[in-house]
């Protein structure tokens, strides 16, 4: 695959006011701001029915807006549409492709429709990264499911977009395959390819993405640097491995937010890792003068799920 310019700090894609509400009066997207930075992986995370899929559909094209306005590396994408789409690859989610045509020859075509010049030594890097050229000649029908998965980022790809829609691009794909798919697209992201992706797999924007949004109810309600959502918003939890059961939490206790669980065994403590006073050493004081004993303690941190789950739901 041929090298892209390097990376930026710069906006590629600009979103302003996007809105989208059906003949029906159903309001499937409110007024959406939203800036993607050239050469970052961004993770849109949200429920079904969110909005993921419609925003993703104005973006390219495929939907028009209610209202707003979408520039695509400067391009306006209803005025100039022509411009924008070029630089824009979509995968969808849904397998479509002709079952009868080889991996090549659709391939070919795709970048075709784009008016792109043929260049087979491009198209055979393009597979190659894609662990699909010794499929080429294969008919699109007698690949596997994560073939065929791989065969749509290609074509996304074909025509040398610098922009990557991927909409749910490991539905259905075992874990193995998953992991492979999650390598590709770091790959793609070092060679300048700015990838926005929507995932029903949480540790999947949690082990790519550099930024995180999170759409609810046709609402982007939160856009922020995984790292800095993980760091504001994350939680630590301390768990004691107690000597005897607790039938309850000691009444002395009570101004810490501690629960029990498995039966009384465990004694967990939740926190704010980030807080100038996390109360841990006033708590192990208070347990000791308690008279509770413990024989083991683990701390772990809430992931992006924990955080996602709990944005979503203060939403509703």
């Amino acid at each position: 695959m041929k090298d892209a310019e390097p990376s930026s700090a710069q906006t590629i894609l600009s979103i302003r006011g996007v809105s989208k509400t059906y003949a029906s009066g159903f309001q499937a997207l409110q007024p959406v701001d939203l800036d993607i930075r050239a050469g970052e992986i961004f993770a849109l995370l949200g429920p079904n029915g969110a909005g993921k899929t419609t925003l993703i559909s104005i973006v390219c094209g495929l939907v028009r807006a209610s209202g707003g306005s979408v520039l695509v590396g400067g391009h306006d994408n209803v005025r100039d549409w022509r411009a924008a789409r070029a630089l824009i690859g979509l995968a969808p989610q849904e397998l479509a492709t002709d079952a009868f045509e080889t991996v090549l020859a659709t391939v070919t075509f795709s970048r075709g429709l784009f008016g792109k010049s043929k260049d087979a030594a491009f198209l055979q890097r393009l597979l190659e990264d894609l662990s699909l050229w010794d499929k080429k000649a294969s008919p699109i029908q007698a690949l596997s499911g994560g073939m065929k998965r791989r065969v749509m980022i290609a074509k996304a790809l074909a025509h040398e977009p610098r922009i990557l829609f991927l909409d749910e691009p490991t539905a259905g794909v075992d874990v193995e395959l998953r992991r492979d798919m999650w390598a590709l697209v770091r790959r793609l992201r070092d060679q300048g390819v700015t990838i926005i992706l929507t995932t029903h797999y949480i540790e999947e924007a949690e082990e790519m993405a550099d930024r995180v949004g999170v759409i609810s109810r046709g609402r982007l309600i939160l856009v922020e640097d995984k790292a800095a959502l993980m760091e504001k918003m994350g939680r630590r939890q301390l768990t004691l491995h107690l000597q005897a059961p607790l039938a309850a939490v000691p009444a002395g206790l009570g101004d810490y937010a501690l629960e029990l669980a498995d039966d009384g065994h465990q004694l967990i403590y939740t926190f704010d890792a980030a807080a100038e006073a996390t109360g841990i050493a006033g708590l192990m004081r208070r347990l000791g003068e308690a008279g509770v004993d413990y024989r083991d303690i683990q701390t772990s941190q809430s992931s992006l799920e924990d955080i996602f789950v709990g944005l979503v739901g203060a939403d509703r």
